[in-house]
């Protein structure tokens, strides 16, 4: 086991951390990595030889304090953050590359890196000479490499560019080569940083598939990405740094949402105008008529959010969430193709202008199989919403899915009378960089979704995460006459 800091002699009125357990892989304790700033080059040289005398030049930077976590045997745990948060710096720490100013790292075991494109490369070395030098840096045998070659030859798929100089390759090809050697080399922990965004889709859907198998072996990966849907599905927990402080440890997928808040701030809209809300205003309008007695399901349908968590910046807060079936009665198990009735309510804790409520549905993968809200429907809503008022939402969702569980997510977002009118004039990076999100609820279910009773063609509906509309045609070309035979996913029977 690797150990690195100083924690003992920088900060003696801390009791030195107990080395981790068997179970714990890798321990962070209190870390800090403080780096010098100067305003001149020349007060580098001033300060280097002067600080003695009590004369200092520059200011520090804190790219990391008091930094503290635990990751298991086989985890995979992420790092998220802004851009500057840390992230790498601490990956880099972990790795071995950076020294921490304060705290102390415990690493058990062997550690393979994915830093950056070309670490750990020499250029003019050819992508076979690489994989040897690459293994001597992590302090593995030749005779070792040798048994490894040609799996990490096959997995890379470079042709006959793994006899060049890797000074020629391609970003593409420099990823494919460093995640095979890093993944081939049977480390007892895997470093990642960002590298996954390079490469074509059949290498990443590779790279996908043996993560899944190395955690399988009990690998433990630890991942740095700024793609939120693949940290919620690869990790089981997740470390949020804002400004090298940590702001959050815990789940994933609760982490993610707190990244989230933290993107939007400097983006906070200002409240609505003071104007009198109109009848209209105030009544929530919607595609399913309030008046309906089934618009609103009974008390024995909702869930206890007691102890569920609610991500939310302090403008709104989740009153009741409710699962039923489309005969309005409560259910948690429902047959593939049926439709599930979702209820959930806001309560708007200050004044906000045209609110948006949605679902997000995720396979027992992580996996995000379903999203949807109020904009993408199109449905009717208020301008304006004062503070008190409540905002009562229900959505139907045919579960065309694959069986098994899921769990979901709601969530109560706002956007600008102004830039409401103008939905159709905005692409999607323009209008979802103008949603300010207000209250989100990660993890809640299960939803289960299971064979069907009843079938008109097969019991399965179809194969793979989600059924996708569509037709399927067959003409039979004979030696004589044509026929033609048109079946459409609909009614394939008639």
């Amino acid at each position: 086991m690797a150990s690195r800091g100083t924690a003992a002699s920088v900060m003696p009125d801390r009791p030195v951390p107990r080395p981790p357990s068997d179970d714990v892989v890798i321990a962070v304790r209190n870390v800090g990595k403080v780096y010098r700033l100067y305003d001149r080059p020349q007060d580098r040289l001033k300060h280097s030889l002067l600080w003695r005398f009590g004369r200092s030049y520059g200011r520090d930077f804190w790219a990391l304090q008091d930094v503290s976590f635990e990751v298991r045997r086989g985890e995979t745990f992420g790092i998220i953050g802004r851009n500057g948060a840390g992230k790498s710096t601490l990956l880099q720490i972990l790795a071995g590359i950076l020294e921490p100013t304060v705290g102390e790292v415990h690493v058990r075991g062997r550690v393979a890196a994915l830093l950056e494109l070309g670490s750990g490369f020499n250029p003019e070395f050819t992508g076979r000479e690489n994989v040897f030098l690459n293994g001597a840096i992590l302090g593995i045998p030749r005779s070792e490499m040798e048994r490894h070659l040609d799996d990490i030859v096959a997995f890379a798929d470079i042709g006959p560019f793994i006899d060049q100089p890797v000074k020629l390759y391609s970003s593409g090809m420099l990823m494919r080569l460093a995640f095979a050697v890093a993944t081939h080399v049977e480390a007892d922990v895997l470093l990642i940083d960002e590298v996954l965004a390079v490469g074509d889709v059949f290498f990443r859907q590779k790279c996908y598939r043996w993560l899944e198998t190395l955690r399988e072996r009990g690998v433990t990966i630890v991942l740095v990405s700024h793609a939120m849907p693949e940290v919620e599905q690869f990790c089981e927990r997740a470390l949020l740094l804002d400004g090298g402080r940590p702001a959050f440890l815990g789940s994933a997928s609760e982490a993610v949402k707190r990244y989230y808040l933290l993107e939007q701030q400097g983006r906070t809209l200002a409240p609505p105008p003071k104007a009198a809300p109109t009848a209209a205003d105030l009544q929530i309008l919607s595609e399913f008529d309030p008046t309906e007695a089934d618009f609103w399901p009974p008390p024995e349908a909702f869930f206890d959010l007691s102890k569920a968590t609610q991500v939310s910046n302090g403008w709104a807060r989740c009153t009741g969430v409710a699962l039923c079936d489309s005969r309005a009665r409560p259910t948690r198990v429902f047959a593939q193709g049926e439709t599930a009735c979702f209820f959930y309510e806001f309560e708007v804790l200050r004044d906000i202008e045209v609110p948006v409520g949605g679902i997000v549905i995720q396979n027992d993968k992580g996996i995000h199989v379903h999203g949807k809200n109020t904009l993408q429907y199109g449905t009717s809503v208020p301008l304006q919403v004062p503070k008190g008022a409540r905002l009562r939402f229900r959505q139907d969702i045919t579960l065309n899915l694959q069986i098994g569980e899921y769990t979901f997510e709601v969530g109560l977002a706002t956007i600008r009378a102004e830039d409401y009118r103008r939905l159709r004039a905005w692409h999607h990076a323009e209008l979802y960089a103008r949603i300010l999100r207000l209250c989100h609820l990660p993890g809640l279910g299960p939803l289960v979704v299971t064979w069907r009773n009843r079938w008109d063609t097969t019991q399965l509906t179809h194969h793979g995460v989600a059924d996708l509309p569509g037709r399927c045609a067959l003409r039979v070309i004979g030696p004589e006459k044509q026929h033609t035979k048109e079946c459409s996913v609909e009614n394939p029977l008639e």
